[in-house]
């Protein structure tokens, strides 16, 4: 509930803004990120791409597991789909 003091309401619903755009935006990056990983692994399933904030290792370890490739080149990849 936003309760009117001055110009905090519109202060407020600004930053809730952002936070939703910053949300889409990341979502929009994954997305992004999970196809370049299906194109160069074509083996990975939607469970292995499943992601969670703050779980990155256990999306890394998913897609090792699957690939046989290590831990280190599957990371070089999920940042390069980032960066790109």
């Amino acid at each position: 509930m936003l309760i009117m003091n001055g110009g905090r309401t519109a202060e407020l619903a600004n930053i809730a803004k952002g936070i939703n755009m910053n949300s889409l935006h990341v979502k929009g990056d994954w997305n992004i990120a999970k196809g370049k990983l299906k194109q160069k692994y074509a083996q990975l399933t939607e469970n292995d791409l499943q992601y969670r904030e703050g779980c990155e290792d256990e999306l890394v370890g998913r897609i090792q597991k699957r690939t046989g490739d290590t831990k280190e080149a599957v990371q070089q990849f999920v940042d390069e789909c980032f960066k790109s």
